[in-house]
């Protein structure tokens, strides 16, 4: 799930990134208001974790403005100001939580996996024939098989599950894993998808992973090798 992360201090902005990373989590960082308008605007995202303190516009104006423009992505704001009417401020504007600083990573991405389960991004778990895969506990199994993946491989194999039975192009796997700094070889995709596919097909002797040769990837239920 591809999030944005909208802070000012860059040292925090980075460790922030790194921490929700390494939960699987795809992260896009900003560091002003404008800068977090145009990103919310031009990109799809999961959910926003909305610093208030930014130059340019704070982070209230900026959650206001986008609750304006129809932009209803669920909005974390996190922050130093722990008033009550700071808070209250931060739910009047659309604000959909409120996390303050100093906090701790195990309670950020708790709060994150409630807020995407509110909204709906995130179900208990999604199938596709005997292949089931829980985005909450990011675990994945076939069958009673429980399957060991990457963080990386998770995520490309729940872009798949999301849309079963539709080709998905290497370029949109890019947009919704990799964040929107990669300016790498696209071919990428296609070394993560072999190793996904060594894991979820070979050992259980079934091609549900289809290459769809020129387009992309297609996760169909049931087939068997």
């Amino acid at each position: 799930m591809r999030l944005l992360v909208v802070e000012d201090e860059q040292r925090l902005a980075a460790a922030v990134k790194w921490g929700l990373e390494s939960h699987g989590f795809t992260v896009d960082v900003v560091h002003t208001g404008p800068e977090a308008l145009w990103a919310a605007e031009e990109n799809e995202y999961a959910a926003i974790i909305l610093d208030v303190m930014l130059p340019g516009l704070n982070g209230y104006r900026v959650c206001e403005s986008l609750r304006r423009t129809g932009v209803t992505t669920p909005i974390m704001m996190l922050t130093a100001k722990d008033g009550e009417y700071d808070q209250a401020e931060g739910l009047d504007t659309g604000a959909d939580d409120y996390l303050t600083k100093p906090f701790s990573y195990v309670v950020l991405v708790a709060r994150i996996r409630a807020l995407l389960r509110r909204s709906g991004s995130v179900r208990a778990a999604l199938e596709v024939g005997d292949l089931v895969i829980d985005p909450a506990a990011r675990t994945c199994r076939r069958g009673a098989a429980v399957i060991e993946l990457t963080a990386r491989e998770f995520a490309i194999l729940e872009c798949l599950v999301r849309r079963p039975d539709v080709v998905v192009t290497k370029r949109e796997i890019l947009d919704q894993v990799w964040d929107a700094h990669y300016e790498g070889d696209v071919n990428v995709v296609e070394v993560h998808v072999s190793a996904l596919r060594r894991k979820i097909d070979q050992p259980f002797g079934r091609k549900t992973l289809e290459t769809v040769r020129g387009m992309g990837y297609r996760l169909v239920g049931g087939a068997h090798a």
